[in-house]
């Protein structure tokens, strides 16, 4: 089966899309930001175990991304940014983030585990704040994608269109001092 033909079959992309999402799940439970009190740690800088999953997410993800890209295999599809879409986005995830203590991809793998507040607070949260997306985004999200828009839509554009990997290697690097400095202090 060839790349092309493997991106045309919408089965396999979902079955795809299903055992990836699955995995995804089961590594957050794994390493516990499935957990309030884990949550509820990092957000009082106490228990930086959700900062040491996302940036190892990030440098795998960005790595991963960087060598399919460099082999022909992926290409960025980045939506135009804008302060005004981070800016309510950030506030509405911020929102649902502090009454619950958990994300989207947290409440999944905390309703895996068979947390009731998870599967009662954010999957009816997670309807509530899609449908009140799909309603209100055809009249507003215009408005929002042209407030603030940024001249960049990635981290190589930012940094003035260098090559890809200009930019991974430092940021990798970056990230890995990060972690390292945390597991020194014992974070």
């Amino acid at each position: 089966m060839t790349l092309e033909e493997i991106r045309q079959n919408r089965p396999l992309q979902t079955g795809l899309g299903l055992a990836f999402g699955i995995v995804f799940g089961f590594l957050l439970e794994r390493g516990g930001v499935t957990e309030h009190a884990v949550i509820w740690g990092q957000l009082l800088l106490y228990d930086f175990t959700v900062v040491k999953i996302m940036l190892s997410a990030v440098l795998v993800g960005m790595i991963g991304f960087a060598i399919l890209r460099s082999l022909g295999l992926a290409e960025p599809h980045v939506a135009d940014p804008s302060l005004g879409t981070h800016l309510a986005g950030g506030l509405i995830f911020g929102l649902g983030f502090g009454l619950l203590g958990l994300c989207p991809g947290t409440v999944a793998g905390a309703i895996g585990r068979g947390s009731i507040d998870a599967l009662v607070g954010g999957a009816v949260g997670l309807v509530i704040g899609t449908g009140l997306f799909a309603t209100v985004y055809p009249r507003i999200g215009p408005w929002g994608a042209r407030t603030g828009r940024l001249p960049w839509r990635t981290v190589s554009d930012l940094l003035g269109g260098v090559n890809l990997w200009l930019a991974v290697v430092p940021v990798a690097v970056l990230i890995l001092v990060v972690l390292g400095a945390l597991e020194y202090l014992g974070l």
